[in-house]
């Protein structure tokens, strides 16, 4: 009995020994796989260095260089409307006329009397010179005289006002009268615009007022035409600053010959500062921000504990510059001819494997225009 229970030991303990073999081998079968995680899809690009000239961009609005809206000078009935809304006009040309009638038969009264002063001024004249008239009663009758050649003017200048003219060279728009409706002093009629040039006008804050003079190239671009940039010059600054924003009102001058751009349009403004710095200039995608600072990650060449060569990225804490559309521009951290990743950045961490890919690139236009919706 107890040789069987040896047995049964020995038994045991060989198939003990033998499951704990295996289970050792296929431990060292395991340990020699590799457990390094997938390569993470990336796109590069070289960083290089690049002209960045330094702007000042603002939002500013569009004002006619002449503009009003015309209004009628006189009371009375709208006659004739002698131009169509839109129509291009002359500096002088009529527009709109009211009715004279009755100021017309009071000047041809007038015309009369003074024909008739002019008549006794003459015959004074001949009685004054042969000393048969005092000179009180010439007086009075000359005075009488200009008087009624003062009627006349007067009444002139009254049918004048009731006849509308341009006052400048421009567009008119929108009448907001029509013929037959009897209109008082003041009425506003339709407007007139020159529109070549153009204003923009916009605000900067006044640290930046060093940085701008006369005559300084500018640009706009509005959404109505998102492929054309116009130029045009700073032409005024405003001498005074906004106590309450601290932001100083500048103007500029733009050529506007086809009347593209109209008063009242939102704008768009850079203005281009003349210092060019040589900035290294990456696409925003490739920023990874963090409240520890900003990095990005430079995908080079690596080797892991076992002397494999791999391609991996370095996490790289950067100070950055101006934004301008999608680039970013940065100051210190990346050396020109580094490749940086420009995509899956919050994906990365210092030293993960990568595989690049770069068939398709992200947005990196300075100037990007959102597709309209």
């Amino acid at each position: 009995m107890f040789k069987k229970f040896i047995i049964a030991i020995v038994g045991f303990i060989i198939v003990v020994f033998s499951l704990g073999a295996v289970k050792v081998a296929q431990i060292k079968e395991m340990s020699s796989v590799s457990h390094v995680p997938p390569a993470t899809a990336v796109t590069t690009i070289e960083a290089s260095a690049v002209a960045w000239h330094p702007v000042i961009q603002a939002i500013g609005t569009l004002a006619p260089v002449e503009g009003v809206t015309l209004s009628a000078d006189a009371e009375g009935t709208i006659v004739k409307i002698m131009v169509e809304n839109g129509t291009a006009v002359k500096a002088g040309d009529p527009l709109i006329e009211l009715d004279t009638s009755v100021e017309v038969a009071q000047l041809n009264a007038a015309e009369a009397r003074a024909e008739l002063a002019k008549v006794n001024i003459d015959r004074a004249k001949e009685l004054l010179n042969s000393k048969t008239l005092a000179k009180s009663e010439f007086d009075t009758i000359e005075a009488t005289s200009k008087q009624s050649l003062a009627d006349v003017a007067a009444l002139k200048a009254q049918i004048n006002k009731k006849l509308v003219r341009a006052p400048f060279d421009g567009r008119v728009g929108i009448r907001l009268v029509n013929v037959g409706e009897y209109i008082s002093k003041g009425r506003a009629l339709m407007p007139l615009q020159n529109l070549n040039p153009i204003f923009a006008n916009f605000n900067v804050p006044q640290r930046q007022l060093s940085d701008l003079t006369i005559g300084q190239k500018m640009s706009v671009t509005i959404d109505a035409y998102p492929t054309k940039v116009f130029e045009g010059t700073i032409s005024a600054i405003n001498p005074e600053v906004d106590p309450s924003t601290r932001n100083v009102f500048i103007q500029a001058t733009l050529a506007n010959p086809d009347e593209l751009l109209r008063s009242g349009m939102f704008a768009e403004v850079q203005v281009e500062l003349p210092v060019a710095d040589a900035r290294i200039v990456v696409p925003a995608t490739s920023i990874a921000y963090a409240s520890y600072g900003n990095s990005v990650f430079i995908v080079e060449k690596m080797k892991d504990p076992q002397g494999n060569e791999y391609l991996g990225v370095r996490q790289q804490l950067v100070k950055l510059g101006d934004t301008r559309g999608d680039l970013v521009a940065i100051e210190t951290g990346v050396k020109p001819g580094e490749q940086v990743a420009t995509s899956g950045v919050f994906q990365l961490r210092n030293s993960a494997h990568v595989q690049v890919n770069n068939i398709a690139q992200p947005s990196a236009n300075p100037s990007p225009k959102p597709a309209n919706t």
